[in-house]
Formats: structure tokens, C-alpha cells, sequence
């Protein structure tokens, strides 16, 4: 995604919002005329926002940009979400458009010793785009082996939209595909010349309808926390709350983990789990236990 395309992608967005939001929904009266299409005119948008059609069509068409009083306003009548008002200002702001060099990213060493000590909470570091720089090995026990995924390919996203055996393990797979995609939509702005994450986006558009669909409703989403129902092949039904912590060093690494209520049956799950992947551990090749501090571009 360059800065063309970033900046194409704000239109995108506010057209995307506006069309949700009804002239009722914002108090304007209904006139009974036909509307040529659903939600908001951009013109309505403007004189809400007491700004002209012409200045709001400019900024909806990338061809300008807006101050944060203005921004503030369009949210607040596109009823956008926190979530949603974080993405506008990365699209909106000069330093979202700004080009960032990026560098390979490894897995940050207090991070990587974080990981090794949760033996009994399964845990993975994300990085840029979701890619996945390293996980113990309880993660691996509830997910998949990410030390038999190519380093290229060891991305979050794509796991949940093109390995069967991923796939198979989220019930409302849905739900959690679809979050995923609006995460990553929220990557897109932070990083609008990361030319893999744009090659991720065009492979996995091409691949699943569900991908396709969704990325083009412009939905976003912060990685925050939340619950996941999985149906494991060995541990059987685990409810797990997932957690993100940021990197203080490095915002673009966080470790995710997923825990259970004590006493609980996922709780006891996941126990049974490490035990089970700690007899299974002892197979473990050098080369796999190496891969799991493994680093990506």
C-alpha cells in the first residue's frame, strides 16, 4: 500500500462509514425524495460537519488533509468507535503518510524469556502485519507447529484463512477470521508502504471469498483482549480469554496470551495440555526449538 493508495484508502473508509449511518440516524428530516444510494450523502456529511461539500469531497478523495477538530466531528457523526477514530487519524495524520524504513524485526530477548517461563500459559509474540516471531511451546500445542511453517508464511491472518487444521479449531471461525481481518486493517494504516503486507492482502483476496469481503467493508479493530471458544483434537472445548501486552521498546512486537478461569474446565484443559506437550516436546528437533526465536522481514 503506498502513499497513493493510503491515501485512497481514507476515501475508502469514510464512504464505507457514511453509507451505514441513515439521515435519521443523525436528526436530518426526511425530505421522501429517492435516495440514490444507502446512508449519507458526502454533502450531508459536510453540513454536519460545518465544513464545505467541497473540503470534505477533497478529503474523501485524498486530496487534502484535515485538522483534528475536523476529523473529531466527522467521527462523532459517523458514530465511529475507538477503535475506528485511531484508524481515521493514522490514515488522516502527515506522519501516517510519512515513509517508514523498516528494519527485520526479531523478537525482542526479555520477550523471548517471558515466553520460555509461561509454562502453563500459552503465548506468541506478533509482529508487523500479524507476523508471528516467536511462541513457546504450549502455543504450539494449541495452535499449530509454527517451526514446520516457512518463515515467510508465519503470519497470524493467513494461518486462520488457509490452514485447514487452524481453521478447524475456532467453532465461530466467523467471528475470529473476521476480527482478524479488521485487525489487520488497522496494521495497513500504521504501515502503508509495507509492500509484504500489501502481497499478503492480494494473495489472501484472491484465495477466500470471506478475506475479500470483509477487507473491502473497511471494518477495524485494536488487538486488545477478548475470548476465543476453541475444539482442540486433543485437550477437547477450552474457552480462553486472550490478552496483548505491548513491547515498551518496541511497539510493533506484542505478546499475546490466552489463559483460562481456574478451576474451570478450560482450565483444566490447558493443564492437561502442557503435560501433553511436554512428553511431546521431548521429539522436538534442534532445528525446531531454534525456529521459535526465528526472525522476519
Amino acid at each position: 500500500m503506498d502513499r497513493n493508495a493510503h491515501a485512497g484508502e481514507l476515501g475508502a473508509f469514510l464512504k464505507a462509514r457514511r453509507m451505514e449511518i441513515t439521515p435519521s440516524d443523525v436528526g436530518l428530516p426526511d425530505t421522501g425524495t429517492r435516495r440514490r444510494v444507502r446512508g449519507l450523502r458526502r454533502e450531508e456529511v459536510a453540513l454536519l460537519a460545518s465544513i464545505s461539500t467541497d473540503y470534505y469531497t477533497r478529503l474523501e478523495q485524498g486530496r487534502r488533509t484535515a485538522s483534528p477538530q475536523v476529523l473529531d466531528r466527522i467521527a462523532q457523526i459517523l458514530r465511529l468507535d475507538d477503535d475506528e477514530r485511531e484508524y481515521l487519524v493514522e490514515l488522516a495524520g502527515k506522519d501516517a503518510l510519512r515513509p517508514r524504513r523498516q528494519t527485520a524485526q526479531k523478537v525482542h530477548p526479555q520477550l523471548r524469556r517471558l515466553l520460555d517461563d509461561l509454562v502453563t500459559v500459552p503465548a506468541v509474540v506478533l509482529g508487523r502485519r500479524m507476523d508471528i516471531l516467536a511462541w513457546n511451546p504450549l502455543a504450539a500445542a494449541l495452535v499449530t507447529d509454527f517451526s514446520k511453517i516457512p518463515e515467510k508464511q508465519r503470519n497470524y491472518v493467513r494461518l486462520v484463512f488457509v490452514d485447514p487444521a487452524v481453521r478447524a479449531l475456532y467453532p465461530d471461525w466467523e467471528t475470529v477470521a473476521h476480527t482478524a481481518v479488521s485487525q489487520l486493517r488497522m496494521e495497513a494504516a500504521r504501515t502503508p508502504q509495507d509492500q509484504r503486507l500489501a502481497a499478503l492482502v492480494g494473495e489472501l483476496s484472491v484465495r477466500d471469498e470471506h478475506f475479500r469481503q470483509w477487507w473491502g467493508a473497511h471494518h477495524v479493530a485494536v488487538r486488545g483482549m477478548g475470548t476465543k471458544v476453541f475444539r482442540h483434537p486433543v485437550a477437547g472445548d477450552l474457552t480462553l480469554d486472550w490478552d496483548t501486552l505491548t513491547c515498551a521498546t518496541d511497539p510493533d512486537q506484542q505478546l499475546v496470551t490466552w489463559t483460562a478461569e481456574p478451576g474451570s474446565p478450560s482450565h483444566d484443559g490447558l493443564r492437561f495440555l502442557a503435560s501433553w506437550s511436554v512428553d511431546d516436546a521431548g521429539t522436538e528437533t534442534d532445528a525446531g526449538a531454534d525456529a521459535r526465536t526465528g526472525k522476519t522481514s
